[in-house]
């Protein structure tokens, strides 16, 4: 789950080395036969053998994933989750549910949903909490716009996501996916020294919500993470891994970039 540790040294202090994780996010993309490609490519690969790796396929290919995926050590997790245990909500998907088909990890916030679905923080506070109850590992996706960004709310906006959602829950059990927004799809990437910033104002926040899971909490960052930045982004210190978009329904191009992370 979130973030097998060992003892290190940096810069005279003792910290905490966490393990790399990739997660695959195929949006509405993907099919049966992308998962079997991926299945064989990944046997023959082994890099999940060095590099946590997870694939959110679309929730009708759940179980297929379970089968061919988990069997060889790659975890799978579901795009999404509701904020409700159960009842009339027609379409929704609970954590349970997604549990109850093989997943170990649902991402939650993501900014297609915040702004395509008009998602907002109270309900991602609700989904957090139902998947850590259903024994999920969520992955909570903050980021600013460019407009945020310009006009200097960058830590405002991030303390906010983070603090509207993060309550009462697990910090032992979340990752947590920095995703600036005006970086997704378009081609553009924060530069390594903008996503570390981020990154380290994150992990400096979750020090005063729990002090001793600081060092040991997953942060990725997603953003047109693609085989040719991959290795300097995670270069960075406080860089654990990425979300990955587009470049994921590419197995040749996201085995690569599993491998910049076994490398970091």
């Amino acid at each position: 789950m979130s973030g097998t540790i060992c003892a290190a040294q940096r810069t005279g202090q003792e910290r905490l080395v966490r393990t790399s994780l990739v997660i695959a996010n195929w949006k509405l993309n993907g099919d049966a036969e992308l998962l079997k490609q991926m299945a064989e490519h990944f046997h023959q690969s082994e890099i999940q053998q060095h590099v946590s790796v997870v694939v959110c396929p679309p929730a009708v290919y759940l179980k297929t994933a379970d089968v061919l995926l988990n069997a060889i050590g790659i975890a799978i997790g579901g795009q999404n989750c509701s904020e409700f245990e159960h009842g009339a909500y027609t379409g929704e998907i609970s954590a349970k549910m997604l549990a109850d088909c093989g997943c170990n990890y649902v991402l939650i916030g993501h900014s297609e949903r915040r702004s395509l679905f008009a998602e907002s923080d109270a309900v991602m506070a609700g989904k957090v909490q139902q998947a850590q109850a259903a024994g999920l590992t969520p992955v909570l996706c903050i980021g600013e716009t460019l407009e945020q960004r310009e006009a200097g709310e960058l830590e405002h906006v991030i303390a906010q996501q983070l603090s509207s959602a993060c309550k009462e829950i697990d910090f032992e059990n979340l990752v947590i996916a920095y995703e600036p927004v005006w970086a997704i799809g378009t081609g553009k990437t924060a530069s390594p020294e903008q996503a570390q910033e981020v990154h380290r104002m994150i992990r400096d926040w979750v020090a005063k919500q729990a002090p001793e899971t600081a060092q040991k909490i997953q942060i990725l960052y997603g953003g047109s993470v693609k085989a040719e930045n991959a290795a300097e982004l995670f270069s960075q210190a406080d860089i654990d891994g990425g979300l990955i978009g587009g470049a994921s329904l590419d197995t040749q191009q996201f085995d690569a970039i599993c491998q910049a992370a076994k490398d970091k």
